[in-house]
């Protein structure tokens, strides 16, 4: 019977034949003629102890040059272990050896790597335990945000990753073309787009919110969950070339709705990472101490909520000096954030009302003209981790933003258009997936977090 070893640990079939196949982490020879063989196959954060005899017919010539990352499949029976770190251990009766590795050549040795060196060889440090965890616990929040929106009648919709519009207004967009560069045609010194695969200036999306509304406004509710692209220079741990979203839209919504709506989604991602992933929290705490400790604090408290003006007037007020100085009319930084959530409120804080100027044109208007029903909820260590808004369903006063913006209102008529036909006050927002697991699991670079990297001049693997 072929078991994986999360299996071996949740049925516990003692005194029962099976086969296992996995990865060597290590090997260690007793004096009394045998090895203990740790290996894990990735179905569970713990590892395997395999105890292989001498008697064992290729154990002089196999068993004893096995290093760490050889593959293996081993065959034997399941007994307690007299050892303290593990409650079973697999008594090999035959192990064959699946593929070799050259101890010399092998990027990951037995000693403790930086997370810097394991970022240079990405394709290998989902083989270390820490790894191991943090993308265990990826796939029970990716599940999860599914689970959330499809059990509350969303519906899921595939918006386009190639796109003609600049959701944010920013500006910070990937161009895409199938222009051979050293040969662009120009008229009259500006790009010939006729000439180009799709006629006009193309980008990777930034954001699946435009056209997500389009469908909330004729199904309701709507989610969708995928890459986003933002051609950003930010070399920090908080920032990504290429990031996952997760955007849902509801018609027939308002802020408070929105808020609260966001709040539960992060009730609901905590929970289960906590109840489904324990092995894998318990073994990232013992590295970043506390994570599980603040995730419960914070359930237990739930979201603490301010206005822009109130978190302005909290930061001038503090006597901290920041390197930034918080004034109306300017964006809060990530050190605002940092003392709004660390400090101040020890928690999830959302902040609403922002000034008009520096949010995007899509925003509903206040009645005072200078904010908008914007919202960002702020975490602890991280900062934003959503971002949100009623959007603005008054066609003329769009209309006015996205002139205001300095955009072009030709690339936006269908957005404007459902204003026009039968339009309704309706929210969203935006849960940067890699934010929310750099906050779950206490890892401090948001490059850790997601399989492979894209940051500004890296682009490997």
């Amino acid at each position: 019977m072929i078991l994986s070893i999360d299996e071996i640990f949740k049925r516990k079939p003692l005194n029962r034949k099976a086969i296992v196949r996995g990865w060597v982490k290590t090997r260690r020879d007793s004096k009394a003629g045998f090895s203990f063989i740790i290996i894990n196959d990735g179905s569970t954060i713990k590892d395997l102890q395999i105890i292989a005899d001498k008697g064992l017919s290729n154990y002089r010539d196999q068993i004893l040059h096995l290093t760490t990352g050889c593959s293996i499949e081993v065959k034997g029976e399941i007994v307690p272990s007299p050892g303290r770190e593990q409650e079973l251990e697999l008594r090999a009766e035959e192990i064959k050896v699946i593929g070799w590795t050259d101890p010399e050549d092998y990027p990951l040795q037995k000693k403790r790597h930086s997370f810097e060196y394991l970022r240079s060889i990405a394709h290998l440090r989902a083989r270390t335990s820490t790894f191991e965890a943090v993308f265990r616990i990826r796939n029970c929040v990716c599940y999860n945000i599914h689970r959330f929106f499809q059990e509350r009648g969303f519906i899921y919709i595939h918006t386009p990753i190639l796109t003609g519009n600049d959701c944010e207004g920013a500006g910070e967009l990937f161009k895409v073309t199938t222009f051979e560069l050293s040969l662009v045609p120009t008229i009259e010194g500006r790009v010939d787009y006729e000439e180009d695969f799709f006629k006009r200036p193309a980008y990777l999306t930034v954001s699946g919110q435009l056209e997500a509304e389009a469908y909330a406004l004729a199904l309701g509710k709507v989610y969708t969950f995928g890459p986003a692209f933002r051609a950003e220079n930010s070399n920090t741990s908080r920032h990504l070339a290429e990031f996952w979203m997760v955007e849902p839209e509801i018609a027939f919504c308002n802020l408070d709705d929105c808020i609260t709506i966001a709040t539960d989604l992060l009730t609901h991602l905590m929970e289960k990472v906590l109840s489904e992933c324990r092995d894998e929290m318990e073994f990232l705490d013992k590295k970043n101490k506390g994570i599980i400790e603040r995730t419960n604090s914070i359930l237990e408290k739930g979201v603490s909520r301010i206005t822009y003006d109130d978190a302005i007037d909290i930061l001038k007020n503090s006597k901290r000096r920041f390197t930034f100085t918080p004034e109306w009319g300017s964006d809060i930084q990530s050190e605002h954030e940092r003392y709004l959530c660390d400090e101040m409120f020890k928690g999830l804080v959302a902040v609403t009302d922002y000034p008009k100027d520096i949010k995007p044109f899509y925003m509903k208007l206040n009645p005072d003209g200078k904010t908008v029903r914007a919202m960002d909820i702020l975490a602890p260590g991280v900062g934003e981790i959503i971002g949100g808004s009623q959007r603005e369903d008054d066609y003329d006063t769009l209309y006015g933003q996205i002139l205001e913006k300095g955009l072009n209102p030709k690339d936006y008529w269908w957005y404007l258009e459902l204003r026009k036909y039968g339009g309704v006050p309706h929210s969203g927002f935006g849960l940067g997936l890699e934010r929310f697991l750099q906050f779950i699991t206490g890892m401090g670079n948001i490059r850790d977090v997601i399989p492979f990297p894209r940051t500004p001049g890296n682009i490997n693997f």
